[in-house]
């Protein structure tokens, strides 16, 4: 009886000490919780208060990771080898291989189709009206050439008519868009893109953003305005179109400290296209990959060897001499021209359409070698360093209704700047005085034909030596006569050498009009950035900040215990 009351005694102990230790683990627990609650709010520097209600310094201490963009997928940087590991028939060593190092960045997971231009059009009709005189060019020099279907000896017109604003073909990639027409695009997407995370993180009212379609809100937003001179956005109204943050927080505009500013869209580096096209991630094992791939997927075929879907072709492409997609109710490739997008399968990073459909534009100036002191680290040939115009008031140059317009070489006229820009200039001497790392504001040319390289096209010529270039390309002019009326004059010399100069770019990608030689992520082609066809498109990248993973790397073979 008196073991069983001892036993019972015991175990009431035992529970009453359990019960202890878990109140004091909570209770330190808490306290370690609300301790690294108020640290994060104070400063290691100083130890002042952080994001205090009485003032002082106020940042974003909650942030955690950019959050992917509107349309795009992920992709973790990392080394590669760019260039051709597979064929090179031509031996033009146009992409030697070289090793590179890509940082992580954000990819459209398809090209951008024709309905979602036609947002962007509808957009610059509605709050630039064509009609008005001052704006007539701005809509019009958006718009796609829908000619580029048209063939002396072939019968295209439903394409021409139909292509770029039939349902039928909403979801197909956007073509007859050129090189400076696609960054223009990129440009407008970030502003709006950023203009509707204000509103929801209560920076601004929904009001400004469909006020301005509606004609309800004069000016429009613009990211880098709003940025450096906020009380200019939305015509200088900005103060009636603020949200819940300016009754709530001492922080009336979001900076890029508070973490809602996204970087810009853009069209991605030729090395980042062609790292993202490769997908070399699905053949990784540890830190080395398994052999090259030819195209964006496992093989050295074009058809699907798995057993769903056997012998189904892998992407959109020319299969032979007359035939663009197969035979009447057996097509190879389901498609006769370009595809719907996500036709085919995505590759390991989730990417549609790396290989036919369309070909894309890529960021680069074109050229057919690489220099041998190339940066090995984000390579990007095109660089123009510009800078904030400073005006009288001591405040960034702001163009509210002044709009600049260039003339393409081939006559069209397009819009530099939409209006509430900022103006930019190019950079000066207070910026490069005594650099090593860059010297001018235009860097498309680097190293390219000047002393250093030997590299001219006619080294022993007559002509002095700054106007020495490395490649002979033909030279046309636009200009205007006393009426306004454009004068073509085309280069009419037989000596011409090349296509070649700082205005031409790289486009990467087989297309549907392409044998498959031309699917390899390695190859690439140029054209003209003021030139337009029916098989290129394009897609946006966007830069990543902060980490290089999303997923936290863990110790390799690590001993579980």
């Amino acid at each position: 009886m008196r073991m069983a009351q001892n036993s019972s005694l015991m175990k009431k102990y035992v529970a009453k000490v359990v019960l202890s230790s878990l109140l004091v683990v909570g209770t330190l627990s808490s306290c370690k919780n609300s301790s690294s609650s108020s640290s994060k709010n104070i400063s290691r520097a100083t130890g002042w208060k952080i994001n205090a209600k009485e003032g002082g310094f106020q940042y974003n201490s909650d942030f955690k990771e950019q959050e992917t963009p509107p349309g795009t997928v992920f992709v973790e940087g990392g080394t590669f080898t760019k260039g051709k590991v597979q064929d090179d028939i031509m031996h033009d060593w146009n992409n030697s291989a070289t090793q590179q190092h890509v940082q992580s960045f954000y990819m459209d997971e398809t090209e951008v189709t024709n309905v979602m231009y036609l947002e962007y059009l509808d957009y610059l009709k509605a709050v630039y009206p064509p009609e008005n005189p001052m704006y007539e060019n701005i809509y019009r020099g958006a718009l796609p050439d829908t000619l580029v279907w048209r063939n002396r000896l072939g019968f295209n017109e439903t394409m021409t008519n139909s292509y770029l604003r039939h349902p039928a073909y909403a979801e197909y990639p956007v073509v007859g868009v050129n090189w400076v027409q696609a960054t223009q695009y990129a440009e407008w997407r970030t502003d709006r893109v950023n203009e509707i995370m204000l509103v929801r993180e209560g920076f601004l009212s929904e009001d400004a953003m469909y006020g301005v379609v509606n004609g309800e809100v004069n000016g429009t937003f613009s990211t880098e305005a709003y940025l450096n001179n906020p009380e200019s956005v939305y015509g200088g109204e900005i103060d009636s179109l603020q949200g819940k943050q300016k009754r709530d927080s001492i922080n009336v505009f979001a900076k890029r400290s508070s973490g809602i500013i996204t970087p810009e869209y853009r069209l991605p580096t030729e090395t980042e296209w062609e790292y993202a096209a490769q997908a070399l991630i699905g053949t990784r094992e540890y830190n080395n990959y398994r052999g090259r791939k030819k195209y964006p997927w496992e093989g050295d075929y074009t058809r699907n060897g798995q057993r769903v879907g056997r012998g189904d072709q892998l992407a959109n492409f020319k299969q032979g001499k007359g035939d663009y997609g197969g035979i009447a109710g057996w097509s190879d490739d389901g498609a006769d021209i370009t595809a719907e997008v996500k036709s085919y399968k995505p590759n390991d990073f989730g990417l549609y359409d790396m290989a036919g459909n369309v070909s894309e534009w890529v960021a680069d100036v074109y050229r057919p070698i690489v220099d041998d002191e190339i940066s090995d680290f984000n390579y990007y040939r095109g660089n123009i360093y510009l800078k904030k115009a400073i005006g009288e008031d001591g405040k960034v140059d702001v163009l509210r209704d002044e709009i600049v317009y260039d003339t393409l070489p081939n006559g069209r006229i397009v819009a530099v700047n939409l209006p509430g820009e900022i103006k930019e200039v190019p950079i000066g001497e207070e910026e490069t005085y005594l650099r090593t790392n860059f010297s001018t504001s235009d860097n498309r040319g680097f190293r390219d034909g000047d002393p250093g390289s030997s590299r001219f096209f006619e080294r022993f010529s007559d002509e002095e030596e700054d106007n020495r270039k490395m490649y002979d390309s033909p030279s046309h002019k636009v200009e205007r006569d006393s009426t306004g009326k454009l004068l073509r004059q085309y280069d009419t010399s037989n000596y011409r050498t090349s296509l070649i100069n700082d205005e031409v770019r790289v486009y990467k990608g087989g297309s549907w009009r392409d044998r498959a030689f031309w699917l390899d992520p390695a190859q690439r082609r140029y054209l003209p950035q003021y030139m337009a066809t029916d098989d290129i498109g394009f897609r946006c990248a966007m830069s990543r900040v902060g980490s290089k993973s999303k997923t936290k790397k863990t110790v390799r073979h690590k001993k579980a215990k």
